[in-house]
């Protein structure tokens, strides 16, 4: 009886070693995150004029860090007075074994409701916007 016992012990205790030591605490470190990081514009395309409620589709060409990197999403920018978008990229990680970028290109909606000029700015680099007209008829 006392071997019965004490072969249960032995299994129970080595059966818990065996599990607990399968566990991986590395498990949610692995999950790679997002980063994001200001990208500047280097050029604008697109069509200069276009009609009220007309879906204007630009272009836009943007420089990201390494080519890892890809458009995340447009947000508001301001240099001095000016207002304007700027592109935000999304990266996996700040590791990139493919280091030599190529330009990216995204596109921008532009709808008006309203006849007139607008001019819609994007930001080329720390202290200036590239400036794309559009004149709604």
């Amino acid at each position: 009886m006392k071997k019965f016992k004490l072969q249960s012990i032995l299994f129970v205790l080595f059966a818990a070693t065996a599990l607990t030591s399968c566990s991986n605490d590395d498990d949610a470190q692995s999950v790679p995150q997002l980063i994001t990081k200001n990208a500047f514009v280097t050029e604008v395309k697109g069509p200069t004029t276009g009609k009220v409620d007309e879906i204007i589709t630009l272009d836009v060409v943007f420089k990201v860090d390494n080519s890892c990197g890809d458009f995340n999403k447009f947000i508001d920018a301001t240099i001095g007075t000016e207002k304007g978008l700027q592109v935000e990229a999304k990266y996996l990680s700040d590791i990139c074994d493919k280091m030599v970028p190529e330009p990216k290109t995204t596109t921008y909606k532009f709808k008006s409701t309203v006849k007139g000029s607008y001019d819609l700015k994007f930001r080329k680099s720390e202290t200036e916007f590239i400036t794309h007209t559009i004149v709604i008829n």
